[in-house]
């Protein structure tokens, strides 16, 4: 069970965060100088999950914060607390999902498959959410699998400016894939640097075998840019290839690090130098090779703006790949 403080709001606007993700929403009211809502949730003995807000949200902007990282739990709360807010006559209910999960999920690749991400799109606006702010989707597409506005935000004014302080010379910004071209695209641009792509195929789930290298990566350092990393197969795969064709040092960045099963052990014995993730998904420790940075106050401005009803435009202006 969790009871946080009683808050202190102004102008209206009140921001909760399910249980998960309470360590980003510190993050985000420390940057808006708020306070975080009292909300009470629990789990009964069979798992069931309850929620109560603690405080008035009668007509209030609020702003419920929760990754839908495994586990589904993490999903329900989200979808329970937005439905909690709705029939307490929240004014307007803003569902902030700094990782959406099951977005790989977003098209039949296979006979008699879901479409898992259209689905889970659907629960949050059925739960009642009026909006959804959320950052690099794994197919930006996903925006349109909701009828409600999404306002969709990047990585890439917290990550740019960290590896162009780094000055690494003669770098080669790398896509995993095809789909990753256009944000490995604006890296390399921002960066003056080269680009490239890795040519792969996918022989089952969760299951990554690297065919070519598209680019020039011969004595090179390297960026490997990705939206998200959950078993690191790809990440390493790549770093091999890279280094059997002649790369330097191979730098990653990955705005999810979902890394399950023993990505992370796998991770500090791979051929990658150094990895930059953001905190949109908690991580238990610290890790030698892994560097966490903060995308909380993009989060925090998108609110702002939101909730005094400006454009976001700016954002995606300062965040577009």
């Amino acid at each position: 069970m969790r009871t946080l403080e009683r808050s202190k709001f102004v102008n209206g606007l009140k921001i909760f965060s399910t249980r998960q993700s309470e360590y980003f929403a510190k993050r985000v009211i420390k940057a808006l100088r708020v306070r975080l809502g009292l909300v009470e949730v629990k789990n009964f003995s069979d798992g069931e999950i309850w929620a109560k807000y603690k405080e008035n949200v009668r007509g209030f902007d609020v702003y419920i914060i929760g990754s839908t990282n495994p586990p589904t739990d993490n999903l329900f709360e989200l979808l329970i607390m937005i439905d909690a807010a709705r029939r307490a006559s929240a004014g307007r209910v803003t569902a902030v999902i700094p990782y959406f999960g099951y977005a790989r999920q977003e098209r039949k690749d296979q006979p008699r498959t879901p479409i898992t991400a259209k689905l889970v799109a659907n629960m949050i606006s059925n739960a009642g959410a009026d909006r959804v702010i959320t950052m690099d989707l794994h197919a930006p597409a996903i925006q349109g699998f909701f009828d409600i506005p999404v306002d969709h935000l990047y990585a890439s004014p917290t990550f740019i400016p960290w590896f162009k302080r780094k000055a690494i010379p003669r770098l080669t910004v790398v896509s995993p894939d095809l789909g990753g071209i256009k944000r490995a695209r604006a890296y390399a641009k921002y960066l003056g640097a080269k680009i490239a792509m890795i040519d792969k195929r996918r022989p089952g789930q969760n299951q990554a075998e690297v065919m070519n290298i598209i680019g020039e990566v011969k004595g090179r350092n390297i960026l490997l840019v990705d939206d998200l990393i959950d078993t690191a197969g790809t990440f390493i795969g790549g770093a091999r290839k890279l280094k059997e064709m002649g790369a330097l040092k191979i730098y990653g960045c990955c705005t999810h690090p979902i890394l399950s099963s023993d990505a992370i052990p796998r991770l500090q014995q791979s051929d990658i130098t150094l990895l930059a993730v953001s905190d949109s998904i908690p991580l238990k420790a610290k890790y030698q090779k892994i560097e966490v940075k903060s995308v909380a106050n993009i989060f925090a401005k998108a609110i702002l703006l939101s909730h005094r009803n400006k454009s976001v435009s700016r954002l995606f202006l300062e965040n577009r790949d």
